[in-house]
C-alpha cells in the first residue's frame, strides 16, 4: 500500500512538472502572439497618423520636413537661420600708450521685422552705446563674407537686457513669435546663433526647457527661461525657438561655474515683444533706472516671520548702476524710498516710476540689524 501511495505521488509529481512546462510553452506562444498583435496595431495606428498627417499637411504647413530635412532639428535650421544675423561692434578705444586701437565685441541678434529692426541683448551693444562717436554696430544678415549692414540704435532697456537696432533692408525673413505662456518644462527647445562670435555663425544646439520663471542674479530682471541647450559667448540675443521654429526666448545668459553644467537663460518671448514694441514706439522717451531687482518671495509676512521689518529685499545690483553708486548691496531691504513706506516691492516700483531721470531720491533700508539712509541719482533705463 505504501508503495501505490509513493507512485501516485511520483506520477502526480512527474504530470505536475509537466503541466507546469505545457503552461509556460503556451503562456510564451500567446504573449508572443500578443505582442504581435500590439505591433502590429500600432504600426496600423502609426500608419493611419502619418496618412492623417500629410492630409493636414496639404491645407496648412508650418514646416516642411522634405528629403533634405533628416529631422526635426534640421527642419527648424532651415527654418530659423535666416531669421537670426550677426552682429559686430567696433570701438575705438586709448591704449596704454597714449594712442587709439579698436576693440570689437560680437553678438547674436534676431530679425524682429521684415522691414530691418532687429532684436539682440543690450550687453551686446553697450559699449557702444557708452561710446557712441567713435564706435560703429555692423549687421550680418547672410556669412561673414557678405557686405555687413551699418545699423542704428533705435533704443535699449537696460534692466531687461534688451535692445532694438535697425538696418536699411527690406524683404528679410523675420521671426515668427510663440505665447511664452504656454511653455511647458520638459519641451524641446532649440538655440540659434554665434557662440564664440561670427566665426561660429549659424550654430544650432537643443535641449530642453529646465524651468520657468527663473531670477538669477544679472543684470536683468525679468523672468527667464531656464534651458539646458548649450548656450556660450556670442549666442547673447540669438534665438531660443520651439520645434515649430517660433521663437520662444531671446538667449541672454549663462551660469558659468565647475560646479554648473548646462544652465542656460533666455528673455521670454511675450516680454520682447511688450518691451521692443515699446522702444520702437517711445524711441526716445527716458525711463527711470536704479539697477536693482526685488525678490518677490519675500512678503510683508515672510519678512515678519523671520523678524525682519516690511520692505522690498534686493536680490541683485547691476554693475555701474545708480544703485551700486549709492552702495545698495544684494540682501538689503528697502524700507523707505523718498520719505515713503515700502510694504512690498510693487509701492517701491511705482515710486520709481514717478521719478525722473537725473532726480534725487532719498532711500532707507535695513542691513546687517542696523537702519542705513543714502541717497541715489536716477539714472535712464533706455
Amino acid at each position: 500500500m505504501q508503495e501505490f501511495n509513493d507512485f501516485n505521488y511520483k506520477k502526480e509529481k512527474k504530470f505536475s512538472l509537466l503541466a507546469v512546462i505545457f503552461a509556460s510553452v503556451m503562456a510564451a506562444i500567446i504573449g508572443a502572439a500578443s505582442s504581435f498583435g500590439v505591433i502590429y496595431l500600432n504600426n496600423a495606428k502609426y500608419d493611419k497618423n502619418e496618412n492623417s498627417n500629410n492630409n493636414l499637411n496639404n491645407t496648412k504647413v508650418n514646416i516642411n520636413i522634405d528629403e533634405t530635412a533628416e529631422s526635426v532639428v534640421e527642419a527648424v535650421a532651415q527654418k530659423v537661420t535666416p531669421s537670426v544675423v550677426g552682429i559686430r561692434t567696433t570701438t575705438s578705444v586709448m591704449n596704454f600708450f597714449g594712442g587709439n586701437q579698436e576693440a570689437t565685441g560680437e553678438g547674436s541678434g534676431v530679425i524682429y521685422s521684415s522691414n530691418g529692426y532687429i532684436i539682440t541683448n543690450y550687453h551686446v551693444i553697450a559699449d557702444a552705446i557708452s561710446n557712441k562717436s567713435s564706435s560703429k554696430i555692423s549687421v550680418y544678415t547672410g556669412t561673414l563674407e557678405d557686405t555687413p549692414y551699418d545699423a542704428e540704435v533705435i533704443g535699449y532697456n537696460i534692466s531687461s537686457d534688451l535692445a532694438v537696432l535697425k538696418i536699411q533692408a527690406e524683404n528679410l525673413t523675420a521671426i515668427e513669435i510663440h505665447n511664452s505662456d504656454d511653455l511647458k518644462v520638459g519641451q524641446y527647445v532649440i538655440t540659434v546663433g554665434n557662440p564664440g562670435g561670427l566665426e561660429f555663425m549659424d550654430s544650432v544646439t537643443y535641449g530642453v526647457i529646465s524651468g520657468l520663471d527663473r531670477v538669477v542674479s544679472s543684470d536683468s530682471t525679468v523672468k527667464l527661461i531656464q534651458t539646458d541647450a548649450a548656450i556660450n559667448p556670442g549666442n547673447s540675443g540669438g534665438a531660443l525657438v520651439n520645434v515649430k521654429g517660433q521663437l520662444v526666448g531671446i538667449n541672454s545668459s549663462k551660469i558659468v561655474s565647475e560646479e554648473f553644467e548646462g544652465m542656460g537663460f533666455a528673455i521670454e518671448s511675450n516680454d520682447v515683444k511688450k518691451i521692443c514694441d515699446n522702444i520702437i514706439a517711445n524711441k526716445n522717451t527716458q525711463e527711470s533706472y536704479i539697477g536693482i531687482s526685488i525678490s518677490e518671495k519675500y512678503t510683508a509676512e515672510v519678512l515678519k516671520f523671520y523678524g525682519f521689518p516690511s520692505g522690498a529685499v534686493i536680490s541683485s545690483v547691476a554693475d555701474n548702476s545708480p544703485a551700486q553708486d549709492a552702495g545698495l548691496k544684494r540682501g538689503d531691504i528697502i524700507t523707505e524710498f523718498n520719505n515713503k513706506t515700502i510694504s512690498d516691492y510693487l509701492i517701491l516700483e511705482a515710486l520709481i516710476n514717478e521719478c525722473k531721470p537725473g532726480d534725487q531720491a532719498n532711500i532707507k533700508i535695513y542691513r546687517n540689524g542696523r537702519y542705513y539712509s543714502t541717497k541715489i541719482t536716477i539714472g535712464s533705463n533706455n
